[in-house]
């Protein structure tokens, strides 16, 4: 599958050889405030914990997996210039019954690109092309309360706020907002 470039954006499918990208990432204490309470990252659980977990859900041509997201080149930024990622897997993917015409998305973009439309615009980008099948009927994605940057993209996206409940992973269950938009 591939993802359209946008008027800003480019997609590029995420590998472990991409490893570096998402540690870069997670090395900002905010970017990381609603993932872990802040906390940076190691490169050791980027390749024993993110990367392996990555690959468990990872189907290029269903477009399941993380999308780099870069930009075009522009008057404030250079060629390529690593912005951040889109996720993208069946909801509840590590639970007993994952929801297979359910798509998750989430994201995580550096702090110089917040504000300025990206994360939204890169989101629906991806959502257009991985919500195409017949067989997917919803897109879904799920964030703390207080994450009010992330609803707000929610919102552009067309989601409704649909529950506030506890979200099972096998990395530890949270409270968290379900936002779900019918297809």
């Amino acid at each position: 599958m591939r993802i359209p470039d946008t008027d800003r954006l480019e997609f590029h499918f995420m590998t472990r050889k991409d490893a570096e990208a998402l540690f870069e990432l997670d090395q900002d204490e905010d970017v990381m405030l609603y993932i872990n309470g802040g906390h940076k990252t190691t490169m050791e659980d980027i390749r024993q914990i993110s990367i392996p977990r990555l690959e468990s859900y990872t189907n290029e041509d269903e477009g399941w997996g993380i999308w780099k997201v870069t930009a075009k080149p522009s008057d404030t930024l250079e060629a390529h210039f690593y912005l951040g990622w889109i996720l993208v897997r069946p909801m509840d993917f590590f639970n007993d019954e994952p929801e297979w015409d359910n798509i998750e998305l989430g994201w995580r973009f550096k702090k110089t690109a917040w504000g300025k439309g990206y994360a939204s615009e890169a989101a629906k980008a991806v959502m257009d092309v991985v919500t195409a099948p017949d067989k997917i009927n919803k897109a879904s994605a799920i964030a703390f309360e207080e994450n009010i940057g992330s609803i707000k993209i929610m919102e552009k996206l067309g989601m409704s706020f649909l529950k506030k409940g506890i979200h099972k992973d096998p990395l530890g269950d949270l409270e968290l907002v379900y936002y779900e938009k019918l297809l």
